[in-house]
């Protein structure tokens, strides 16, 4: 059984705990000889041509390179995926074909000369595609929230406490005070600081941007 799947969840809760953690946190002004922002991250032409976002093409290339090859007979810098394993990349996405018929079709999008060799640019536009159904798609945006739920609560069905904010800020390598942990239990409870269940929590992914 492969370990690609595992991968690509592992990688997909991480961003989305990440994003929880950005948007908790109170929107305070920064001292005025604080460090600067790093500069938001800039789409390629390629993102802008398929409406994905930066970390969004990061996790497709991501994806790619786990089959990528480089044929001798294709100049591509990216390397090739054979067509065989259009199916398994799109698992390690975490964004399955939904049956045979839909994986015959996005096999003959990218690859329409049965050439058996799928380039990244044709491997972005059916992923892409993928990823905006998925966006629609209440199941899959719940089956997300549920998973980065149980990575702060450790698979336990118990509400998020500070405790759990302090140690996956740990985690992440967050320098993050007492104080303002409080603050962040207070903006997703609505200003309680008690335990944040899983519908505050959704609410907070969902003002993170994770589900575009």
């Amino acid at each position: 059984m492969t370990s690609v799947p595992l991968q690509r969840v592992l990688y997909s809760v991480q961003r989305a705990i990440a994003a929880p953690l950005s948007v908790m946190a109170p929107k305070r002004k920064q001292p005025a000889a604080g460090p600067a922002k790093p500069a938001a991250k800039r789409r390629s032409k390629l993102a802008k041509e398929h409406d994905i976002t930066p970390d969004e093409e990061a996790e497709i290339q991501e994806a790619f390179n786990i089959f990528a090859q480089h044929p001798s007979e294709y100049d591509a810098k990216e390397g090739m995926i054979p067509t065989g394993e259009v199916r398994r990349c799109l698992i390690a996405l975490n964004a399955p074909p939904k049956d045979n018929t839909e994986l015959a079709e996005l096999i003959e999008t990218v690859d329409p000369d049965d050439e058996g060799w799928v380039s990244y640019e044709s491997f972005v536009a059916i992923a892409a595609l993928k990823l905006h159904a998925k966006h629609d798609d209440p199941e899959a945006q719940r089956e997300e929230v549920e998973k980065a739920y149980m990575l702060f609560t450790r698979g336990q069905g118990r509400e998020v406490t500070i405790g759990d904010l302090r140690r996956v800020a740990k985690e992440l390598r967050e320098d993050v005070p007492e104080n303002v942990l409080k603050d962040m239990i207070r903006e997703a409870t609505g200003g309680g600081l008690g335990g944040v269940n899983m519908e505050d929590f959704e609410g907070v992914m969902r003002r993170a941007g994770v589900f575009g």
